[in-house]
């Protein structure tokens, strides 16, 4: 495989697959736990169908609590669909940047400073090549997605993960995770102050109903959601009117 940079180069200039859905490419530090209680993730679609591309930083503190921050208004990016379980949701800059194809560097000015060093593993790696084989319908099959996702949480070392069902907003979603990596010798301080080191939480964290990884893991891939139905669907933001 080519180092994760390389890959997420690609998908800046990918296209989106076809359907009527709300669609992602891009990727992601899908969940970073660290020791103090503490959990980050991240996510980067250049490509997506609600329009412009986005960055999207997701912090839980240690009493459970989370909230997120987006490049793009909260309705455009993950808020939309994780707003009714957020205690904040705010617009502001985000930096990416990759000083070598094997570290990403994540920034908020005058609030969040991330490191992540990425690596191989036996199991990633299996993860990886057992994706690039699955034809595109097995990707959109919920009882394929469902036994990836019980297989993959164990593998990994990452607790459960949840390749299909439901956010917050009530919206279905599929995950299409086409490669992994781990996250390696991470350091991340939030106003200031360190994070502390990587770990495992003792109880993993869920956001609503939806696990995020008790590991730090690292994807390219996916994301597909049910078209918002005003009345089927949650939208709801933090500190906005309904």
């Amino acid at each position: 495989m080519k180092p994760p940079a390389d890959y997420a180069a690609d998908t800046e200039t990918a296209i989106l697959p076809p359907g009527e859905d709300e669609r992602f490419v891009g990727y992601g530090v899908m969940g970073q736990p660290f020791r103090s209680g503490h959990v980050l993730a991240m996510r980067r679609f250049p490509q997506t169908s609600l329009g412009a591309g986005y960055t999207a930083v997701w912090h839980c503190d240690p009493d459970g609590r989370w909230r997120m921050w987006a490049d793009v208004p909260p309705l455009l990016a993950c808020p939309r669909y994780f707003g009714p379980s957020l205690t904040a949701a705010e617009e502001c800059d985000i930096t990416v940047e990759w000083p070598d194809p094997w570290t990403l560097d994540v920034r908020i000015d005058g609030l969040l400073e991330w490191r992540t060093r990425l690596t191989r593993t036996a199991a990633t790696t299996a993860m990886s090549v057992l994706a690039s084989r699955l034809p595109d319908s097995w990707w959109n099959s919920n009882l394929v997605l469902g036994l990836m996702g019980r297989v993959a949480g164990p593998l990994l070392g990452a607790e459960e993960i949840r390749l299909h069902g439901r956010v917050p907003s009530e919206q279905w979603f599929t995950v299409n995770p086409l490669r992994v990596w781990a996250t390696t010798k991470v350091e991340a301080s939030l106003r200031g102050e360190s994070l502390g080191e990587p770990e495992r939480v003792p109880r993993q964290r869920r956001l609503g109903g939806f696990p995020v990884p008790n590991r730090g893991l690292f994807a390219i891939g996916r994301a597909t959601f049910e078209t918002y139905q005003p009345d089927q669907h949650v939208q709801r933001i933090p500190g906005q009117p309904d």
